[in-house]
């Protein structure tokens, strides 16, 4: 059965699942600007609301190493997040990628049909993840909770999440600035950052009473102690909650990164239909943008979740053991691998552990950094990003690099796409990896997704003022 044949049995399906219409005329960058904010206004709004009928909540999180990508918030209508549409599309990709589904996106049909067949992807993933999620007792047992009241936060998880796509898909069809899924990631690691920054919450240390956030903790501290040198001391330098060198940290890896995007090389290009007209394609550094990291992450999480599901039934398994062993940790609400290669694929807790134990830290850093760049140049081969898929864009709109034949294009970007994708893709692991080990606030994979989608944001933010401008 061809990719093409699939599509259209699938259309049928299609015009039962609800849709957002398409705008009927230039969506202005004020009404942009407006509409993106009532999405993000409906997303934390979600983030707050609890979910009804649900007997527990407490206890280790075992999806607390897949939230930075998911944009999920635990015991609310966005518990499932942004997973159904990230999963559904990474899926979709790898389908046309591999030509398991043949997908011409020059076609507008084809590309309708497409983008449908992801959102009813979507759409079956997220009812499956909700009764996975009230199946393995995460909101209590469903003895103690009853099938009508298991049904109903079903009914719950599969209403946020249409909502989600459905402010997603509004986002890519022009109403907003981007896409939800970017947008909605960078909030819930911003939201995370700034709460563990300012936080005016009180919790009990070894030194007494402090607030849990990095700055407020700071001007508290000089104020009420009489000793300021130790006051600084303890302000850069507390263990457990946050602490003005992590918030420093955060703020050096910040600025790392938007330097780091302006590295990219630009292949001169001239059009064969209007001759004098060049332009430019321009070949990034972060050439795959937060891919590797999504992917690596999302790799690395589901171990985590398979490993720690296996270990709580079966810990004395030899197998299991060695895939991964655990301990909860009641402060974080989370567990963590104390052994196992679910252990080794994890980031040293700090300094002293990097020095207790450096086959650990090696085997961390190599891990990531090679993961990285294998899913980067994965990435541009299923994604229509390699250098001959680029150099059948630029022969279709008629354009040739300048000094070089039509047939030399593949030769000429082939020197440069696969050498940044496999280098960004280091890059963006080495800069997780410095971010984990300077004890950036949150992870060293929140803030690179975070940093490289608000740095997208400016991006977009002056081509729109610059189109507006024209």
């Amino acid at each position: 059965m061809s990719g093409v044949r699939f599509l259209t049995l699938m259309r049928p399906a299609l015009g039962l699942l609800p849709e957002v219409a398409d705008p009927v005329r230039k969506i202005l960058f004020r009404d942009k600007v407006l509409w993106t904010g009532v999405t993000l206004f409906i997303y934390l709004i979600c983030c707050q609301i609890p979910l009804y009928g649900v007997h527990r909540t407490s206890g280790a999180d075992p999806l607390y190493w897949m939230r930075v990508i998911l944009a999920s918030n635990r015991g609310t209508l966005m518990e499932l997040g942004i997973s159904p549409i990230v999963t559904s599309g990474m899926v979709m990709q790898l389908l046309a990628g591999t030509r398991i589904i043949d997908v011409n996106y020059s076609i507008k049909e084809d590309k309708e049909l497409f983008k449908g067949v992801q959102k009813l992807l979507s759409l079956i993933i997220c009812v499956c993840e909700a009764f996975a999620y009230v199946w393995s007792g995460v909101y209590g047992d469903i003895a103690d909770l009853g099938v009508g009241n298991a049904l109903f936060i079903i009914f719950q998880l599969v209403f946020a999440g249409v909502i989600v796509i459905m402010l997603d898909e509004m986002m890519q069809k022009g109403y907003g600035l981007g896409s939800g899924i970017s947008l909605f990631i960078a909030t819930n690691i911003c939201e995370n950052i700034v709460w563990r920054a300012f936080s005016p919450i009180t919790i009990k240390t070894e030194s007494g009473t402090q607030f849990e956030g990095a700055i407020i903790a700071l001007f508290h501290l000089v104020a009420t102690k009489q000793n300021k040198l130790n006051a600084l001391y303890q302000a850069f330098y507390r263990t457990g909650p946050p602490n003005l060198n992590n918030f420093l940290a955060t703020l050096l890896v910040f600025l790392i990164v938007i330097y780091a995007q302006g590295w990219r090389i630009d292949i001169p290009l001239v059009s064969n239909k209007m001759r004098g007209i060049r332009h430019q394609y321009p070949i990034k550094l972060f050439y795959t943008s937060n891919t590797p990291i999504i992917l690596q992450t999302a790799l690395v999480s589901n171990l985590y979740l398979i490993s720690q599901v296996l270990y709580r039934k079966f810990r004395t398994n030899f197998l299991v053991r060695i895939l991964g062993q655990w301990q909860d940790v009641e402060m974080g609400g989370h567990s963590i691998p104390i052994g196992g290669l679910a252990y080794y694929m994890s980031p040293p807790k700090d300094l002293s552990d990097l020095i207790r134990d450096p086959l650990h830290t090696i085997f961390y850093i190599a891990f990531v950094m090679f993961s990285c760049a294998m899913f980067s140049k994965f990435w541009i081969e299923v994604s229509g990003a390699s250098a001959k898929e680029v150099a059948k864009q630029l022969i279709e709109q008629e354009m040739s690099i300048v000094g070089r034949r039509e047939t030399s294009i593949i030769k000429e970007l082939n020197r440069y796409i696969p050498t940044a994708a496999a280098l960004g893709g280091m890059c963006i692991g080495l800069l997780t990896i410095i971010a984990d080990f300077m004890g950036a606030i949150g992870s060293g994979t929140g803030l690179l997704l975070a940093v490289n989608i608000i740095y997208e944001y400016f991006e977009m933010y002056k081509k729109e003022k610059k189109s507006f401008t024209m």
